[in-house]
């Protein structure tokens, strides 16, 4: 029990602050190997000829790696939840953004890796880049997928939820409010970028320094490229040196692994800041409608919303972000009629991963903007229309899930509190459960008392 309680420093605290931390990249055995990566220059084309035996022979090189030497090339993140894998480790007969790898080299010094590179013969048919997710659904637009440019859950080309009778909430609002949402991608922008160290043990296993946020996933990713099994590979962590959801990707540790196997030397491939800015996993973008029904009182009757997330060039975990934000459009309130619709796009930029909580902050972002947009519209204070409608004990969600804590009141009674702001008395008392007097306006009675249907 000497924790419980106490105020323990971390254990790593002092390291940190002193710069004595050891990172993935500080990592040096004897005899490394170093990579660099020949990448497209175009967003969108097809590989008409390659020819590595310039780089094979150039000084210094002891590995060259393509897509023929990957035991099995393509390896998905979503595989175990029932998505096909459709990402390649190095492309193979095209490539579908700018920056994705081609071909590996490993060498004495990253100098000798990259003039190894200049002599590869690639040959290129370019093609027209689909660049815009807004236009996804039009035609004529060039096809990154082979039938179309979305993502298909089951029979649907789009994760939807349904609750309640929209239409009929639609007719019966005072006002319709109406707003457009496009939180931009972002770079996560770690202190030390993607790297690998792989190291091939005497015994034959192997040993993989890496950046991971998630070492047994990593480890299953790589296992799987290289067709060995998992105890055969043994992964090291410590200091992710950032991460903030990109680094659940493993963009180094499979191509280290496999030139490490095939030199028989350490090999370390460590992304450039330009490459971890050009062509690691970003958090995607995304356009979010939403049109609210709202009584004149500041109820929220009604949404609908149309939702595109730009996946990138391919699927890793957009299905997944994606999910979470469909589920989460009614945010923090309780909203009895919904339609809510989301497309998860292909485009050729680089594809995108997860970012803190990446789904739910977009949808966060769109909702709490479109809330102080029909206050304005309503000439309503925005704390009062959020707490109004914000979800209480027992209420049901769009998903038809009964929320048993859902704390929203307490939160907002408490934020406006500490921000200095006087809530009228009725809202300053409220809890998150309702009171036995408290009267349940009729167009929440069924959100409140029955669970609904959801499809």
């Amino acid at each position: 029990m000497k924790a419980v309680g106490a105020s323990v420093p971390r254990y790593d605290g002092i390291k940190n602050v002193v710069g004595r931390a050891l990172f993935t990249d500080d990592v040096r055995p004897a005899g490394l190997l170093h990579v660099r990566i020949l990448r497209s220059p175009h967003d969108s084309a097809r590989i008409v000829s390659l020819d590595v035996t310039g780089a094979a022979t150039a000084p210094g090189v002891h590995g060259v790696l393509t897509a023929a030497d990957v035991p099995r090339l393509v390896v998905g993140q979503l595989e175990a939840q029932g998505i096909a894998a459709d990402e390649p480790l190095l492309a193979l007969d095209e490539v579908r953004f700018r920056g994705q790898p081609i071909v590996a080299v490993a060498a004495e010094s990253e100098e000798a890796a990259r003039e190894a590179l200049e002599r590869i013969a690639i040959e290129y048919e370019v093609r027209a880049p689909f660049l815009d997710m807004r236009l996804a659904l039009d035609p004529g637009q060039p096809h990154i997928v082979a039938d179309g440019n979305l993502f298909h859950y089951e029979k649907y080309t789009e994760r939807r939820v349904r609750r309640g009778d929209v239409d009929r909430a639609f007719e019966e609002a005072d006002l319709i409010v109406q707003g457009v949402y496009r939180p931009t991608a972002i770079e996560q922008a770690p202190l030390e970028t993607q790297a690998a160290i792989a190291i091939p043990e005497p015994d034959g296993r192997l040993t993989i320094h890496s950046t991971t946020q998630a070492l047994y996933y990593s480890m299953a990713i790589v296992a799987e490229h290289l067709q060995i099994p998992l105890g055969q590979i043994k992964f090291v962590g410590g200091q992710v040196g950032g991460g903030f959801g990109g680094k659940v990707d493993s963009p180094c540790e499979s191509i280290a692994g496999l030139l490490a196997l095939r030199t028989g030397r350490p090999v370390r491939f460590a992304h450039t800041r330009e490459e971890e800015m050009l062509c690691s996993s970003i958090r995607a973008s995304w356009h979010i409608e939403i049109a609210d029904a709202v009584s004149s009182d500041g109820w929220i009757l009604g949404r609908r919303t149309l939702t595109l997330h730009d996946a990138g060039a391919y699927t890793r975990l957009s299905p997944y972000g994606t999910n979470k934000h469909t589920f989460h459009l009614a945010g923090a309130y309780t909203i009895p009629n919904v339609a809510f619709n989301s497309y998860v796009v292909y485009t050729n930029r680089p594809p995108s991963s997860s970012m803190r909580g990446f789904g739910v902050t977009s949808a966060s972002f769109a909702i709490e903007t479109h809330l102080e947009r029909i206050a304005t519209e309503l000439g309503m204070d925005p704390w009062e229309l959020r707490l109004r409608n914000a979800a209480r004990t027992g209420d049901v969600s769009p998903t038809g899930g009964r929320l048993p804590d859902p704390s929203a009141v307490a939160t907002l009674v408490g934020c406006a509190r500490e921000a200095g702001v006087a809530l009228a008395p009725a809202y300053a008392s409220m809890t998150d459960d309702r009171s036995p007097s408290e009267t349940v306006p009729d167009h929440l009675r069924e959100a409140v008392l029955e669970p609904g249907a959801v499809a």
